[in-house]
């Protein structure tokens, strides 16, 4: 008896550390396998669901859905906000923002505060900060103009393989972040290139450098592995993991919240979240994919040259889509080898929006045209010139800077200055003084005949709370889809046939 006593004492005595939980679902599970095609109506139905489960955030939106929801979803970024907003009062949105309000171009800081400004408006609470190149100068100015509008900051450390990425690298890069006075540092890995023994390592030096502040881990399963980084993550003591919810889990998605809970569980952790609450969510985006052609998240086998190109999952995808339009989809492979070299000619950028796709495009170029920078891109011409930042431009080789800087349209950009003009100016430019702040953004990232577009638009019909629809709604959508000649309905005793 006083031997089991004893037993029982040391194990109450021992703490238990929990383990919190971000959400990515309706962000990068979206962006990552559904390409942003997720409409607002697929997640009303399970907003309060995600606000009772425990979450310390939910993250919902990105500068670059503006443009798609606004231009192909005929969907209203704002309302979604807004919407989701009053049904999760419990949990903060979170929104992703880079160095610029649109991110394969030059954004005038106006434009960028008010960006900031409406998302507060609108309902999100944090914003995760990140920069291409990991530049602090950029972050200073983000973090003070997102606390200057009343937004919880956290800050990414963007990994990546490089001779110029090492330890010491992120060792000086978080002292950095901690000197701004963030509220949370995320070591974020959005190429899934991190594995177990890295984490292993680069994750306590994260830790121990963060001080007080806590820190997140950020992951995608593009080599299979991202489920086992996270837990390593988790043992290395960063206790905050962002995860999604199946089916918008896994392949080149975040690690499923189902797989890292119950694992951290095993290891003797506490998740701080109800996953059971989370399955009728499952069941709900299930049921959308399979309603909208979309596909499920599954886990991905290891995929070992992932680690030689570094392109993104989504990036690949877009590729594959591009060089098939062309017919040279056979090709692919050459891009591949030559991404390496083009990344090695720039002095390896992180490969992440938008340098990853500065380096593919100009890839593809010179394997198409069959000579190495014959022809370039207006993006890696600026690269060259250093309108992306002094220290992208001096790490690019020489031989190679030389080479696209003598080329004449190098010499018609040399001259060019990104404009930096108020709202006013950018208000005349985009319907004049009655255009309210929401607006005038949605016409600024997507173009006013897409905004006319979105607003001439007819209603989708709303579904009901789990996800289908009635059926005189079900009857109304069909109504307005086009190449239908027929579409008979059974159920049960109930015949329906309409020509």
């Amino acid at each position: 008896m006083s031997r089991q006593g004893a037993g029982n004492s040391m194990q109450q005595a021992t703490p238990v550390r929990p383990v919190h939980f971000v959400d990515t679902t309706l962000r990068d599970g979206n962006a990552s396998l559904w390409a942003g095609s997720m409409r607002t109506d697929a997640i009303l139905p399970v907003a309060a669901q995600l606000d009772q489960v425990g979450f310390l955030a939910i993250e919902i939106v990105a500068t670059a859905f503006f443009k798609k929801m606004v231009r192909e979803l005929r969907d209203d970024p704002w309302e979604r906000l807004r919407r989701v907003a009053a049904l999760t009062p419990r949990t903060p949105l979170r929104a992703i923002m880079g160095r610029t309000a649109a991110a394969f171009e030059f954004t005038p800081a106006s434009v960028s505060n008010l960006y900031l400004e409406r998302l507060v408006a609108n309902g999100v609470k944090e914003v995760r900060i990140s920069d291409s190149s990991n530049t602090v100068a950029i972050w200073a100015e983000r973090v003070r103009d997102s606390h200057r509008v009343g937004l919880k900051t956290i800050l990414n450390l963007i990994f990546s393989i490089s001779p110029v990425h090492t330890d010491d690298y992120y060792t000086q890069l978080t002292r950095e972040a901690v000197k701004l006075g963030v509220d949370r540092i995320c070591l974020k890995d959005p190429g899934g290139l991190l594995t177990p023994e890295r984490t292993r390592v680069l994750g306590p030096i994260v830790v121990r450098e963060a001080q007080e502040i806590p820190v997140e881990f950020h992951t995608h399963c593009n080599t299979g592995l991202g489920p086992l980084c996270a837990l390593e993550a988790i043992k290395a003591g960063i206790l905050i993991i962002n995860t999604a919810i199946p089916p918008l889990a896994n392949g080149s998605s975040n690690p499923s919240v189902f797989n890292i809970a119950e694992n951290a569980l095993a290891l003797g952790f506490a998740p701080t979240i109800d996953v059971q609450a989370l399955r009728p969510v499952t069941e709900h985006f299930t049921r959308v994919a399979k309603r909208e052609g979309l596909p499920l998240g599954i886990p991905l086998e290891y995929t070992e040259s992932h680690f030689t190109h570094q392109v993104p999952g989504g990036m690949i995808s877009n590729l594959r889509h591009q060089l098939a339009q062309i017919k040279m989809l056979e090709r692919l492979p050459e891009v591949l080898e030559e991404i390496v070299r083009v990344r090695e000619d720039l002095g390896f950028p992180i490969m992440v929006t938008p340098y990853s796709q500065f380096v593919g495009v100009q890839a593809t170029l010179n394997v198409i045209a069959g000579e190495r920078y014959k022809q370039l891109s207006d993006q890696v011409i600026q690269y060259a010139l250093g309108f992306w930042g002094e220290a992208e431009s001096a790490a690019v080789n020489p031989d190679v800077r030389d080479r696209i800087l003598s080329s004449p349209r190098a010499r018609e950009l040399a001259g060019w200055q990104p404009a930096e003009v108020s709202i006013a100016e950018v208000r005349a430019q985009f319907g004049g003084a009655g255009i309210g702040d929401d607006e005038l953004l949605l016409r600024y990232l997507a173009g006013n005949e897409a905004v006319a577009a979105l607003r001439a638009a007819p209603p989708r019909s709303e579904r009901s709370l789990d996800g289908r629809m009635p059926l005189p709604a079900l009857l109304d959508e069909l109504s307005r889809m086009s190449g239908l000649s027929q579409v008979r309905i059974h159920k049960g005793g109930l015949q329906l046939s309409m020509e």
